[in-house]
């Protein structure tokens, strides 16, 4: 596979590409789309600014934006070596949800610098996904970048992913039988990621929430706390748990890592509830195996890669999130939109019979994106996000 990778990116030499939407065949095809006509449409977005998303391919073009420091499980590698993932997310956008494209790898750590770059460029634009930021800087750019923009800034890692783990949670209590406002719910790893599913869970519900990181459970006074898991800790463990990630799965309905390979054992499973549901997302080495949690007794196991049953995968939100924020030229990307998203991928999963093996829609179905661009439209014009 390595190999294979390699020498298709040398053959490929880009996944994306520019094509042309306007005939250039002749003096009078110039004319119109280059000078002199074109002046004509310069002048109307000079008077009207918003006309740019009409008169230019700004409506239905996102930029797809990294500083390289967090590239998949690779970690800090630089802009240019994040260019291929950058390249391949823009080409996920284009081949699910029609949304033109750009990868832009921005040289700077700088979280001020970034924000500056990026806002300058944000007229090109109708939304802006961040993509492989380092935590906790992602969270202050994507805050900063959302006050100054008036188009979507939305960090898929963090949104994403919670928007996903949260319709793979909803398909699993239905196969279950649990509520999702009486569950024992642990995520394990706090970074960007967890720290976003678990604000995304609480707002679709659940109560009883657990967060641990490496130091074990997020309490007052780790030395380790950073801003954006202090500001969780009030919703946060009303049982007050103190100790490990052992400590706090004991009796617990759901756990749901998005922190590194092996670090679950089968005991800790057996001490969970019955019919407990397990998301090991670390990839490509979860934080369980597959048949080691069944094994263990969890009735429901979903994983990030692609060859498990119960794929929890972005693809299934980034997509329509976008085509919903552009069609209906939304400003950002709240929370009841993300919400919409959410329930709109879980419906889709239902409408084909939830079972262990089958809580989350595949990636490949294309019913998704149009469900979840519709439902991410409605929510934006009911909440004033949206200026169409």
């Amino acid at each position: 596979m390595k190999n294979e990778a390699l020498d298709m990116h040398k053959k490929w030499q880009g996944k994306i590409e520019v094509a042309l939407r306007c005939p250039l065949e002749n003096k009078e095809d110039r004319s119109l789309a280059y000078t002199p006509g074109v002046a004509e449409p310069c002048l109307a977005i000079r008077d009207d600014p918003a006309l740019s998303f009409s008169l230019t391919r700004r409506g239905n073009t996102v930029a797809v934006i990294t500083d390289g420091t967090a590239v998949l499980g690779l970690g800090d590698i630089g802009p240019e070596a994040g260019m291929p993932v950058m390249e391949g997310k823009c080409a996920l956008f284009k081949r699910f949800g029609g949304v033109d494209a750009i990868p832009l790898c921005v040289r700077t750590k700088d979280p001020d610098e970034f924000v500056r770059v990026v806002s300058l460029l944000a007229g090109s634009f109708g939304g802006i996904n961040l993509e492989d930021i380092a935590a906790p800087r992602c969270f202050e750019i994507e805050r900063r970048l959302s006050e100054i923009c008036d188009i979507p800034v939305f960090h898929d890692d963090q949104h994403g992913t919670a928007i996903v783990a949260g319709a793979a949670l909803l398909g699993a209590l239905k196969v279950v039988g649990k509520e999702i406002g009486r569950i024992r719910c642990v995520i394990n790893g706090a970074g960007s990621a967890g720290i976003a599913i678990g604000q995304h869970l609480l707002r679709l519900g659940v109560r009883d929430l657990v967060l641990c990181d490496r130091d074990g459970v997020l309490a007052p006074g780790l030395p380790s706390l950073t801003d954006a898991q202090a500001q969780m800790l009030p919703r946060l463990n009303p049982r007050c748990i103190k100790g490990t990630l052992t400590d706090a799965m004991t009796g617990a309905d759901v756990l749901i890592g998005v922190s590194r390979g092996g670090v679950v054992s089968g005991e800790m499973v057996r001490s969970m509830n019955n019919d407990a549901v397990v998301f090991a997302l670390a990839n490509p080495v979860p934080e369980i195996a597959r048949e080691d949690a069944l094994a263990a007794g969890a009735r429901v196991v979903g994983c990030g890669r692609s060859d498990t049953p119960n794929q929890i995968n972005n693809l299934l939100a980034f997509p329509g999130v976008f085509r919903g924020a552009l069609d209906c030229r939304a400003r950002t990307v709240n929370d009841e939109m993300k919400c919409a998203a959410t329930y709109a991928i879980a419906a889709c999963a239902e409408k084909h019979g939830l079972s262990e093996d089958y809580v989350i829609p595949s990636p490949f179905d294309e019913s998704v994106c149009p469900a979840v661009a519709a439902a991410v439209i409605y929510a934006a014009r009911r909440t004033g996000a949206a200026r169409l």
